[in-house]
C-alpha cells in the first residue's frame, strides 16, 4: 500500500488524494464520459463506451458510461467513492440469489486496491417509507425491514469489499409537510432498527426533512454510533445549519464523517440534472460559493476532532465533480 505522504497532490492534474491524511475527497458515481481529459485518459476507453437514456418528462438525455475498469484511473486521483446504484436495488434476491449489482460491485473490488476506499448507499427498499410505484408514491413494506437489511444487503457487501468497505449511507426521501413523522417518532423506529441490526461503526443516516433534525433523533445517533449525513441538498438547511442544530457533534462510533455535496438548494433533481448534463464544466451561475465555504469549514471541524472526512461531490452540485472538488481542495489548502 503507498503511504499518503508519498501520494501526490496536484490540483491541476485533479490529484486529491494526498491532501491530508484524514481527508477523503470523492464523488458520487465514477463512470462519466464527460471526465475524459480530467480523470481518464484520451481514448482509453474508445469503443467501449456505453449509452443510456435518462427522462424527466418530455426530454431524454443520453449518458454515456466507460466501463468499470476505469475505477483503476479514478483512484489515482480520489480516495473514496460512493457507489449509489445499489440504492436501486439490494445485492441479493429473498432467496439468495445474487444481483445484478452483487455482480457489479464485485466487479468493481477486482479493479480496487488497498488504500482505496469505498461507501455504498443502502437499497430505498430498506429506509425509505414510500417508494415511486406505477406513477405514484406508496407504503414500502419492507421499510426498516432489519432482516432483509444484513442478509440481502450488509453481509454480501462486507464479503466483497471486506476493509475497503468505509462507509454505509441510509438515505430517507423528503417528506411534505402532510404526514410528516414526528420526531419522537421517528427516532423510536430509527432506534428499534439500528438495534436490530449487526453493530457496526460505519452507518451514516441522511435525513432530507429539517423537522427531522431534532434531538430525539440526535439521541439515537449518539446510543448507535451513527454518523449524521451533512447533504448540500434540495429542501435542506446550508450545510451549517445542519451541523448547528446537531450541536456541532460528529456521532459516528467509527470516528467519520459524510459530507454530501449533491445539488443547488432550492433546485429539484431534474432541474439540477438538466443543467449540469452532460457534466463536463462549472455551469455559470450553478455553484453555490457558501457550499465550498461551509464543506471547508466542516473540513477543520472533523480534523480538529481527529475525524475523517469523507467529501462526496455529485456533478449535480454545479456541473462537474473534478472541478468542484478543485475548487474545494484550493480553497482548503489555502486555509493552511
Amino acid at each position: 500500500m503507498q503511504s499518503l505522504e508519498a501520494e501526490s497532490v496536484d490540483l491541476e492534474k485533479f490529484r486529491f488524494r494526498g491532501i491530508h491524511p484524514d481527508v477523503f475527497v470523492g464523488t458520487a458515481s465514477d463512470r462519466y464520459a464527460g471526465w475524459i481529459g480530467q480523470i481518464y485518459s484520451e481514448g482509453r476507453y474508445e469503443n467501449r463506451i456505453t449509452r443510456r437514456t435518462k427522462t424527466f418528462g418530455d426530454q431524454s438525455f443520453v449518458e454515456e458510461v466507460l466501463p468499470v475498469e476505469c475505477v483503476e484511473e479514478y483512484f489515482d486521483h480520489f480516495r473514496v467513492v460512493e457507489l449509489d446504484f445499489t440504492f436501486y436495488r439490494a445485492l441479493l434476491e429473498k432467496d439468495g440469489k445474487p444481483t445484478t449489482n452483487y455482480r457489479a460491485i464485485q466487479s468493481y473490488r477486482r479493479h480496487m486496491k488497498d488504500g482505496d476506499s469505498v461507501i455504498l448507499k443502502v437499497p430505498q427498499s430498506i429506509f425509505a417509507q414510500k417508494r415511486w410505484q406505477d406513477g405514484k408514491y406508496v407504503e414500502n413494506d419492507e421499510y426498516l425491514n432489519a432482516e432483509s437489511f444484513t442478509r440481502q444487503f450488509y453481509e454480501p457487501a462486507v464479503e466483497v469489499f471486506g476493509p475497503l468497505l468505509s462507509g454505509f449511507v441510509f438515505e430517507q426521501e423528503y417528506q411534505r409537510r402532510q404526514g410528516r413523522t414526528p420526531p419522537a417518532e421517528m427516532a423510536a423506529s430509527l432506534d428499534a432498527f439500528f438495534g436490530r441490526i449487526p453493530r457496526d461503526d460505519r452507518y451514516h443516516v441522511e435525513l432530507r426533512t429539517e423537522t427531522l433534525l431534532a434531538e430525539p433523533v440526535f439521541s439515537v445517533f449518539r446510543t448507535h454510533g451513527i454518523g449524521q449525513v451533512l447533504s448540500h441538498w434540495t429542501w435542506l438547511p446550508p450545510l451549517r445549519r445542519q451541523f448547528s442544530l446537531a450541536g456541532q457533534d460528529f456521532f459516528n462510533a467509527g470516528r467519520q464523517c459524510i459530507v454530501r455535496l449533491m445539488t443547488p438548494r432550492g433546485v429539484r433533481y431534474e432541474e439540477a440534472y438538466a443543467r449540469a448534463h452532460p457534466f463536463q464544466g462549472i455551469v455559470d451561475g450553478m455553484l453555490d460559493p457558501q457550499m465550498i465555504e461551509d464543506a471547508v469549514e466542516l473540513m477543520r471541524k472533523a480534523l480538529d476532532r481527529r475525524v475523517r472526512i469523507n467529501v462526496i461531490i455529485n456533478n449535480r452540485a454545479g456541473g462537474n465533480a473534478p472541478l468542484i472538488a478543485r475548487q474545494l481542495a484550493e480553497r482548503f489548502l489555502q486555509q493552511g
